[in-house]
């Protein structure tokens, strides 16, 4: 299999080409718009897929430090500062994400937790909808990969039960009895799971990362306790709204709770390994949660919580090792967040909030919110990747937003949550997405029709629940 799509690549480059020969516009400076080339080159690499993103982002690096971009004139600084994105707090805590995710799933933690909750809750389709949806929302403050959790733990177990109940994608006639149900659930409510919590999903590090480059602060607590009301209101009504809108044929699963304890039951009790793993768990979420007080941030929370796994045997160093989707997203989340804070850096974000809001004229920041939201909401039609969209477009929304006098924290927060719920409206718009949608239970037209439906109907909670709560709790001002 090809791993370089030349036509693509062709497309990309000649792209690059095009902007790097373009006037620059007055107020940028031709190393911020010669770096702008190389950024909406790589990103529309990453979008058509003409290589994987790790090559794409190695050649935005070589670009980058080659023609002395971030230190013109300086060809030792300028390598050092195009590598600066791999000394960042925030790529370690993405990384370590993925071996804390390993944890779980090598001790069969996650499992076990979500067939107790099939044990309490998987009497009905409904209850069983709940239960998992419960499991995935215990697991997202300490598993901040979305793909490890959604497609590594809560998969796996969906799709056997809805297989026990006679769901086989294998005969089409039969997903509509439960499987095509469990499917848009479960994927709907990892998304709702991963914008509640600062750790997730990949991504929302990164939002917090450009937040700081612009002068504010959002915490692990200040994230969660913003997102609490809307994310909990969200979990308890997707699924019975959608119970309402695509109901599955099959409403009662009693064996449901039956086979959970049968699974239970061949597990045994908990091996020392998924104690010392809950242990952890415990430990990552009241540092995180009482960090402030002892200054003490969610990248060292997650070094110590790894550290832990690591001197207990949980985790040998082969596993990390053998990690490679962490190492892959270090790599390339590291690019760009590179590129992303030196466009900042540069004056680019800047100059482009203002011509921005010299085109929207006076409007008063209570319609340029929700403009700028929805803007961000609707343009993941055109992203195969939710880290790529952030980096293109986050930054450059919030300082537009800032401009016009939005309060900085209420934008940055909720375009930090829509950067998990944008992912309801393709079946590439996530990283459990293709897990979720591979399954053979939902057609496209199906996911892509309620992904819509559903993803308004978050967006409308999150603006309107979302935005009085955190007016409420002094969120911002």
């Amino acid at each position: 299999m090809k791993e370089v799509n030349l036509k693509n690549l062709a497309i990309t480059f000649v792209a690059g080409l095009c902007l790097w020969f373009c006037p620059i516009p007055d107020g940028v400076t031709p190393e911020a718009w010669h770096l702008f080339a190389i950024f909406v080159a790589t990103i529309l690499g990453i979008i058509l897929k003409a290589a994987p993103m790790g090559t794409m982002c190695m050649l935005a690096i070589g670009l980058t430090a080659g023609f002395q971009l971030l230190a013109p004139g300086e060809a030792g600084k300028s390598i050092a500062l195009s590598l600066k994105g791999f000394g960042d707090k925030v790529i370690w805590l993405i990384g370590i994400s993925f071996f804390i995710a390993r944890g779980f799933i090598k001790t069969g933690l996650g499992n076990r937790i979500a067939y107790l909750f099939i044990k309490i809750f998987g009497k009905s389709t409904l209850g069983l909808a709940y239960g998992l949806g419960l499991a995935d929302l215990v697991l997202a403050p300490a598993i901040p990969s979305n793909t490890a959790r959604g497609g590594g733990i809560i998969y796996p177990i969906m799709k056997s039960m809805a297989l026990n109940f006679g769901s086989d994608p294998q005969q089409p006639e039969t997903n509509r009895k439960i499987g095509s149900f469990l499917t848009l659930n479960c994927y709907y409510i990892n998304l709702i799971a991963s914008s509640m919590f600062l750790t997730g999903t990949a991504s929302n590090p990164m939002c917090q990362k450009f937040v700081a480059d612009m002068g504010y602060s959002i915490t692990w607590m200040s994230w969660a306790s913003a997102a609490f009301v809307p994310g909990i209101i969200s979990f308890f009504l997707i699924p019975f709204v959608l119970y309402k809108i695509y109901p599955p044929e099959l409403k009662k699963t009693a064996d449901a709770p039956k086979i959970a304890s049968e699974k239970l039951k061949e597990m045994g009790g908990l091996k020392v390994s998924e104690i010392l793993m809950l242990i952890t768990f415990v430990i990552l979420l009241v540092l995180w949660i009482t960090g402030d007080l002892f200054s003490m941030d969610a990248t060292t929370t997650a070094f110590i919580g790894l550290s832990i796994l690591l001197l207990t045997s949980v985790l040998t160093w082969e596993d990390v090792k053998s990690e490679k989707g962490a190492w892959d997203t270090i790599v390339w989340f590291a690019v760009l967040v590179m590129m992303a804070s030196s466009l900042n850096e540069l004056g680019f974000i800047k100059w482009f909030s203002e011509l921005v809001k010299a085109e929207m004229g006076d409007m008063h920041w209570h319609y340029a919110f929700p403009v700028l939201v929805g803007v961000y909401f609707f343009s993941h039609y055109l992203f195969a990747s939710a880290t790529a969209h952030v980096a293109a477009m986050y930054a450059a929304l919030l300082a537009v937003g800032i401009s016009l006098g939005v309060p900085p924290l209420l934008l940055a927060l909720m375009l930090g949550f829509t950067g998990s719920l944008y992912g309801t409206l393709t079946h590439y718009g996530h990283g459990p997405a293709p897990v979720f949608y591979g399954s053979g239970y939902v057609e496209l037209k199906t996911w892509w029709t309620y992904g819509l439906i559903i993803g308004l109907l978050l967006l409308a909670i999150y603006l309107v629940i979302g935005t009085s709560w955190m007016g409420l709790i002094g969120s911002y001002s």
